[in-house]
């Protein structure tokens, strides 16, 4: 990636992000919003075109998977991403609270899709209100990306499916998300020739 890139979420972040929203009256929706980008690793165009057809299963439960469809994917690239448990969670607790029809988290103002401009614009106020300097709303893509790599080894999968994941053509542009760790290369040389 050119350019500045986003900062990282720390656990410890989030939570002060989640608490920040608890005292919210649209904690639910704001949850499900931060959730998105932080454990499925979602764009913001991708969160603001969500429609509830592409979460629920045809019983109108909250699914496992997120179908990300073509048409709010950037350059066609739809996938479907398996629903982290924080994810799934707050997805039930929201679809409690409101209309399950129609876009998942639609405007306060017009009932109608977000736009991905509102969905950046929100991420950099609450970042701003937990003083979360250098964060934008690719701060959680980039998260989920980089913690996906790490822990790739750990599940058997390779960084072909941490590609497929975030929905990148090319496995030059996952690799640019990726953040790397000095503490772990560390680690990796201290063991090397052992």
């Amino acid at each position: 990636m050119a350019g500045r890139q986003a900062k990282l979420i720390s656990e410890t972040m989030l939570r002060r992000a989640l608490r920040r929203i608890s005292r919210r009256q649209t904690a639910d929706r704001d949850r499900v919003m931060l959730l998105l980008s932080v454990r499925a690793g979602l764009r913001a165009c991708e969160i603001a075109g969500l429609d509830w057809s592409m979460v629920l299963q045809p019983n109108g439960r909250v699914g496992r998977v997120l179908n990300i469809h073509d048409r709010i994917a950037k350059k066609g690239g739809g996938r479907r991403i398996p629903v982290h448990d924080d994810l799934f969670c707050a997805l039930r607790a929201y679809a409690g609270t409101t209309d399950i029809s129609g876009p998942l988290l639609p405007s306060l103002r017009t009932g109608k899709h977000l736009r991905a401009n509102s969905v950046v614009n929100w991420f950099a106020t609450l970042y701003a209100e937990i003083g979360a300097t250098g964060c934008s709303s690719h701060s959680g893509r980039r998260t989920f990306i980089t913690a996906a790599a790490r822990n790739a080894h750990r599940t058997g999968a390779s960084l072909r499916d941490v590609q497929l994941l975030a929905g990148h053509r090319s496995i030059e542009v996952t690799q640019g998300y990726i953040d790397g760790d000095s503490d772990a290369q560390r680690r990796l040389i201290g063991v090397m020739g052992r």
